[in-house]
């Protein structure tokens, strides 16, 4: 498989193991525009990668990925925006369906997008630093992309509930106290760990790992197709309200005055 095409996306391939990287690190992995259109394209790449058995996914730099970009959410139109919907509900399900097992690899701040990718993922490491976060209502939209889902799946319905209405972030002990993740380690080792476990994965029964994996995700796909349409409409409603444009200036605002403070 030739995954030099992506440009947001970097590859790293040892052994039978892939290591995916959101590579924008400038931006603390935001998912802009061309990311969002690359994440709907990856996945069925990698499930058809006959030289790979199981997956690693991190973040370049300091952070695994803050989540949608705010220029993106700023900019768009009708048009894009229909398109962003119908591309966010191809990276949950194809992420989905990917056969090999995959593992997260949680280096720092997952937010929104970012944090429900981990939380998809079949096994979450996070270094003992990292924070996972939805805080799309903080923004004046839905948890729409998959945390409504993911969420309740792991942690319950009523502690889902009280992290995606207020858009709380949890530290990784917290994550790994409640089920949300599997794993906390220190501070640095969290790729490490998970390539360890991706190894091991690799070099056992792939028949037996991924129809194990196929058989436990059954009912997660049926919620999934149960909840996503409806998230997805709800939070593609919010975007033309007040509360969501004078937030997102709130935002930008704010971002703009600690890079100038940071110059």
């Amino acid at each position: 498989m030739d995954y030099s095409k992506y440009e947001t996306l970097s590859f790293h391939r040892e052994g039978r193991v892939l290591t995916m990287s959101f590579n924008r690190p400038e931006a603390r992995n935001a998912v802009n525009r061309n990311m969002h259109a690359e994440l709907a394209r990856v996945f069925v790449d990698i499930a058809a990668d006959d030289y790979v058995d199981a997956v690693v996914i991190t973040g370049e730099g300091r952070a695994f990925s803050a989540g949608g970009d705010l220029d993106m959410v700023m900019n768009l139109t009708p048009a894009s925006l229909d398109q962003i919907m119908v591309e966010a509900k191809k990276i949950i399900l194809d992420l989905l369906e990917v056969p090999q097992p995959i593992i997260a690899a949680i280096n720092g701040p997952a937010a929104g997008l970012g944090a429900t990718l981990a939380l998809f993922c079949d096994v979450i490491y996070a270094d003992e630093n990292a924070k996972i976060a939805d805080p799309h209502v903080l923004i004046g939209v839905t948890a729409g992309d998959g945390g409504a889902v993911i969420w309740p799946s792991l942690v319950g319905v009523a502690r889902a509930k009280e992290y995606l209405m207020t858009g709380d972030s949890v530290s990784a002990p917290e994550a790994e106290r409640i089920g949300l993740i599997n794993h906390v380690t220190p501070q640095g080792e969290a790729l490490e760990r998970a390539i360890a476990l991706a190894n091991r994965l690799a070099q056992g029964s792939q028949i037996a790992i991924r129809t194990t994996k196929r058989a436990v995700n059954k009912a997660l796909i049926q919620n999934t197709n149960l909840t996503l349409d409806l998230s997805l409409q709800l939070e593609k409603e919010c975007f033309s309200t007040e509360f969501h444009k004078s937030a997102v200036a709130r935002v930008a605002e704010s971002i703009r005055s600690r890079r100038k403070a940071e110059a």
